[in-house]
This record gives structure tokens, sequence and C-alpha cells, in this order.
């Protein structure tokens, strides 16, 4: 199953997938240190990432708990990018990738790694 989220919503998964399970409430009091919102802003997101399926809500204390991995919307959101952007030539990704920045000889090295295990 493909869900579709937005940045913000984005920004409440992320929360989750990096402090796990937790209240709407806590949510909010990181959203609003980290991007300044407000208290309503974090619920209208959570029950929207609630209706779209990423998150569960459980009692008490209206808990949040996340449906979808972290892993599963990179993918999602990568296959996207490749397709809409490279005209889904993972090669030519790759190719801007690696032109826009001086790789160090230990991040081509795990670069080689990452494609020795792909043959």
């Amino acid at each position: 199953m493909e869900i579709k989220l937005f940045d913000s919503e984005l920004k409440i998964m992320s929360v989750l997938w990096k402090e796990g399970d937790m209240t709407a409430k806590k949510i909010s009091v990181i959203l609003k240190e980290q991007v300044g919102w407000n208290m309503n802003t974090t619920y209208t997101l959570i029950k929207r990432c609630i209706s779209k399926g990423a998150i569960e809500r459980r009692e008490p204390n209206f808990l949040c708990h996340a449906l979808i991995a972290q892993e599963q919307v990179q993918e999602q959101e990568t296959k996207e990018l490749v397709n809409k952007v490279f005209d889904g030539s993972v090669d030519l990704l790759f190719a801007s990738l690696l032109n826009r920045k001086k790789l160090s000889a230990e991040e081509i090295e795990r670069l080689k790694q990452l494609v020795d295990q792909l043959k």
C-alpha cells in the first residue's frame, strides 16, 4: 500500500520514527520547538496522517504509533524523484549526486560496496 505524505506530514512521521510512540501533545511540543507550529496545526496534521493510514491513534492520552516504516517512505519518495526528475533513470540520479560534491575516499568505498552488493 502506497501512502503519499506531504512535507508537513513527514515532519510528524519523522518525530515518531526518531522517538517512537508518543502522545500527540508531546509531538506538538517537539514540533513547536523545531518548526514553530502551534498545537492546532500539529493535531490537524496528525489527524491527516491517521486518516491516510500512516499513524494509529491509541488510548489513553492520544498515543500515536507509526504504521509505516521510514524505509518504506524513503523508497516511495526516491522512486517518485527518479521518475519525476530523472525520467526513471537511477544512473542519472547518481551522476547528479556525484557531480555535486567532492566525495571522501571512505564515501567512495561505501558506494563501491553498495554497487558490489547489487551484482
